[in-house]
């Protein structure tokens, strides 16, 4: 039999309105007498408002920032009359020796399920009936590393088939849905949308029911008379439900201070609280080193400690700062609109942009090429071209492997750590391409060893394959440095945003005619426009202008590129 037990505010003594600063429960929730509910906070401290009751969070009546006062009204909760708990007895029958045993067909079971399942067997109506639960788990992906999660098909609670798509991942070279291996129920998902994973990462934990034909006889179920008998349906649903509360543990490192999964509950003093609160830390994240889990404030010190230390490039798309939400808007009470869906490439390559942006610290340095003698024998040589086209980008592709080469820092990654830096002797340039998809950017390799016509004919082919999606993955990787062409739409400066782990990226626009002064005259000269992007972490002011200009000497007279 349930009660509802109403939870007041206990008496404050003097003070009155008193604020309201945290709810630690939510409807539903089950707590034990003496479990926090609520946080208030006097001038003189703050303090928990536990429960006096055990039971189930029916209603909650009060809110953050509200003032309260002594004998308000914080919640109802409902309790069990413990007196009116029946529970069903039952007497098995004896066992013919030639049946197998509720052990036997566990083992049996455990032989055919992998090593972490978990194998409980009942006796239901002449059959043995045993749950299992498996863990689903990434395949061999070989040499792929970090891949992108970029689809979650299934929801907590969802059945599936065997072979039925549970993940979407996408390598450099395809997209593949990863399978169930058996049919079931999903009772955990480990995983989210942008995410990297790798072989072997845990995706979710399954339950599946497993029916074995049983020899041996029902066991006699003796009830007492005033006793209800627990339905069938409802044993087999406890049971999972115990599943589950062990599945949901959040799993986390023994020195870890940060947990994966933001804990339902939290147990900690009012001090604590309000050092979290200091720090801006959320206490959902915060593993508990004290009694049932509860946070000290050692343990506060450790967690934000262990995220100061995490490299900024593992800090995910938010990359540690707590922004305030961008608040929805309905635009279409000012007129008619149209929602479009994002690319594929735009969803992969946004929070990558945003996180390069985010995490390097960019500085643009801008200066211009005389590129007059270069264009007029770019001109001269397609004329007499064949089966081949220069184009100036494939000028350009040969002054940066020539100026990387000078000024080495350039052709350079920081390492994950960001304690040292990792020096290239090869020189691979990358090129921007657009195509109907989206941005695309294949690698040319060694272009240090290739002449202009092996690069313009390269350059036509990859550029080829990124608009008709026949990039392949070895296309893609590799690249030292990178370029973005926009001369043959317009502008005449911008900042293009490096691609990490690369240091530094160079932006070209249209060229355009300048009257330039020679001594005694304006000749007209044609220019092209550098801007060059690069990580202040690595290249200093001084260093990014003396590479502009090494850029803009061999671009100005090209014979210097055989030297």
């Amino acid at each position: 039999m349930s009660t509802i037990q109403d939870i007041f505010i206990p008496d404050l003594g003097g003070d009155t309105d008193v604020d309201l600063i945290d709810i630690m429960v939510s409807i539903g929730d089950t707590v034990e007498v003496e479990d926090g509910l609520i946080t208030l906070e006097t001038e003189k401290a703050s303090m928990d408002v536990p429960t006096t009751h055990s039971g189930v969070i029916k209603e909650i009546l009060v809110e953050v920032g509200a003032k309260v006062n002594s004998g308000d009204l914080i919640a109802r909760v409902e309790t069990q009359d413990e007196s009116s708990t029946n529970e069903e007895v039952s007497t098995p029958s004896p066992v013919s020796s030639d049946s197998p045993s509720l052990q036997e067909a566990e083992a049996k079971l455990e032989a055919v399920s992998n090593a972490n399942a978990e194998i409980s067997c009942q006796f239901v109506d002449e059959q043995t009936i045993c749950t299992v639960i498996e863990e689903v788990r990434i395949p061999d992906l070989g040499e792929d590393k970090d891949v992108d999660l970029i689809d979650v098909l299934v929801s907590v609670g969802d059945t599936v088939a065997k072979e039925m798509g549970l993940v979407t991942l996408e390598t450099e070279k395809a997209s593949m849905d990863v399978p169930a291996t058996f049919g079931g129920e999903i009772l955990e998902l480990y995983v989210e949308a942008g995410m990297k994973v790798n072989s072997g990462d845990l995706i979710a934990k399954m339950t599946k029911t497993v029916v074995m034909e049983n020899k041996l006889p029902t066991p006699a179920k003796t009830t007492a008379p005033t006793q209800t008998e627990v339905p069938k349906e409802t044993k087999q649903k406890s049971t999972i439900q115990e599943a589950m509360a062990k599945t949901s543990q959040v799993e986390v490192s023994a020195d870890s201070k940060v947990l994966s999964t933001k804990s339902a509950k939290v147990y900690a003093s009012p001090s604590v609280r309000k050092v979290a609160r200091e720090f801006g830390v959320d206490l959902g994240f915060v593993k508990g080193s004290g009694k049932k889990n509860r946070i000290l404030k050692d343990d506060i010190k450790a967690y934000v400690k262990e995220q100061l230390n995490k490299p900024a490039t593992s800090a995910g798309s938010g990359l540690g700062f707590n922004l305030p939400e961008l608040k929805e808007i309905d635009f279409s009470q000012f007129g008619e609109i149209e929602t479009v869906e994002l690319s594929r490439i735009q969803k992969i390559s946004g929070p990558s942009l945003h996180r390069n942006w985010v995490s390097i610290p960019h500085v643009t340095q801008f200066d211009e090429a005389d590129i007059t003698e270069l264009e007029k024998f770019r001109k001269e040589q397609n004329a007499i071209a064949d089966g081949f086209k220069l184009s100036p980008l494939v000028f350009v592709v040969k002054a940066v492997a020539k100026a990387l080469a000078i000024h080495p820092k350039f052709n350079a990654s920081l390492s994950a750590d960001g304690d040292s830096i990792i020096m290239k002797k090869y020189f691979n340039v990358a090129i921007a391409v657009d195509t109907p998809n989206g941005l695309m950017v294949p690698v040319i390799k060694d272009v240090d060893k290739k002449g202009f016509k092996d690069i313009a004919i390269e350059m036509a082919e990859i550029s080829s394959k990124a608009r008709e999606g026949k990039l392949k993955s070895a296309d893609l990787q590799g690249a030292c440095f990178t370029i973005s062409s926009l001369g043959g739409i317009g502008g005449t400066k911008f900042t293009p945003i490096i691609n990490a782990p690369e240091v530094a990226i160079l932006g070209l626009s249209k060229s355009e005619m300048k009257p330039v002064w020679d001594g005694e005259t304006f000749q007209p000269r044609l220019t092209l426009p550098l801007s060059l992007s690069y990580d202040h972490k690595v290249i200093d002011g001084a260093d990014g202008a003396r590479f502009t200009t090494t850029l803009s000497q061999l671009l100005s007279d090209i014979r210097l590129l055989s030297l």
